[in-house]
């Protein structure tokens, strides 16, 4: 499918954290960027785009919409032969209503914005930002499935709104995309599958997963020890580049994890602290699975997810995306000294 670069590009959550990077690189290539966020005149969250539009050879263009407002994305998808949805939720503990908060806004978001494109006739081509979690629910499922890595062709069968509500969310969400995908003929449907995505951020944001996690290693939450858990990790101007590829490659198809390396949380803090010395909070050890398991309650995690992904290895076979879209991975060690600094820089984190 070729894709036109004079026309404009949808991007779903525009002001999100790996979309904000797909923002940025369209309209630095030339290509004009057709942006939907939920109140295009709040500066304060849109303001980072605004700069990255300044200059720029491509032009932005900022639509009001919302994920669960059948329709919001019509007057968006307009002249656009792709659209890259990236729009959906990313919280993994502290929930209230995991199926209103981040089940529905996710399979209902994935729905609106393709049902969109059903309407919308210059619509050719829709990338969807999935998740490592499409593939599989928790780090025993590849011991379970007898597997020494995962690839695209498994799909997250354990997850449930109870247990791993973030993880099912994602893959009930590209099901419904797929199933969409397949039940017409004039676009084609592509998916991006990254681990968890770190790296720095456009904006300031203190707020996300991605930030918290990072923080959380450095400033004494997690002194006591770190579990023995392995991280799928991935580079997220990688994950921007690996949308925009899926975007314009024409012969490209199909599902594609977005996986530079897999590390323990004592792996990464390793890595940091050779970085930037021994002036934080650093955990001091990797923690019992036992103690782990029995403190989960108490750091807003269940035990059966302690139990399931504690101490099993993970891995993935990146070959597809790699021969497919022609991407190579920054090394983890990049990445997370890029993303510490950062928080340095922005006052978020502070040596003792």
């Amino acid at each position: 499918m070729n894709i036109d670069k004079t026309k404009p590009v949808l991007v779903t959550g525009g002001n999100g954290y790996i979309a904000s990077w797909i923002v940025k690189y369209l309209l630095a290539d030339g290509i004009d960027v057709h942006a939907t966020v939920r109140d295009p005149k709040n500066t304060t969250k849109t303001g980072h785009l605004l700069q990255a539009a300044k200059g720029a050879k491509g032009k932005l263009t900022l639509f009001k919409a919302d994920l669960l407002t059948e329709g919001a994305f019509d007057e968006a998808m307009q002249g656009c032969e792709l659209v890259i949805h990236t729009a959906s939720p990313f919280v993994i503990k502290g929930l209230k209503d995991a199926q209103k908060e981040l089940v529905d806004p996710a399979v209902m978001g994935t729905k609106n914005v393709l049902d969109a494109a059903n309407r919308v006739a210059s619509v050719k081509r829709i990338v969807l930002t999935a998740s490592v979690v499409s593939v599989y629910g928790d780090t025993q499922d590849m011991s379970d499935q007898g597997l020494k890595a995962f690839t695209e062709a498994q799909w997250n069968t354990t997850s449930t709104v109870d247990h791993q509500p973030y993880n099912y969310s994602k893959v009930a969400a590209e099901k419904v995309g797929w199933e969409i995908a397949k039940a017409q003929k004039r676009w084609d449907f592509l998916t991006i599958n990254p681990g968890l995505v770190l790296g720095p951020s456009l904006t300031t944001a203190s707020d996300s997963t991605s930030l918290s996690t990072i923080k959380g290693l450095a400033d004494g939450t997690l002194m006591t020890g770190v579990p023995n858990m392995d991280i799928a990790i991935v580079d997220v101007r990688d994950v921007a580049r690996a949308h925009i590829l899926a975007g314009f490659t024409p012969k490209a198809s199909g599902r594609h994890l977005a996986v530079s390396e897999t590390l323990t949380m004592w792996q990464m803090v390793q890595l940091l602290k050779s970085r930037f010395g021994s002036g934080y909070r650093w955990p001091m050890m990797v923690a019992p699975k036992l103690v782990v398991w029995l403190m989960a309650p108490l750091q807003g995690y269940s035990r059966k997810f302690v139990a399931r992904n504690a101490g099993w290895p993970l891995r993935f076979d990146t070959s597809y995306i790699q021969k497919d879209l022609g991407i190579q991975f920054r090394p983890v060690a990049e990445t997370l000294a890029d993303h510490f600094q950062q928080m340095l820089d922005d006052g978020i984190l502070k040596v003792r």
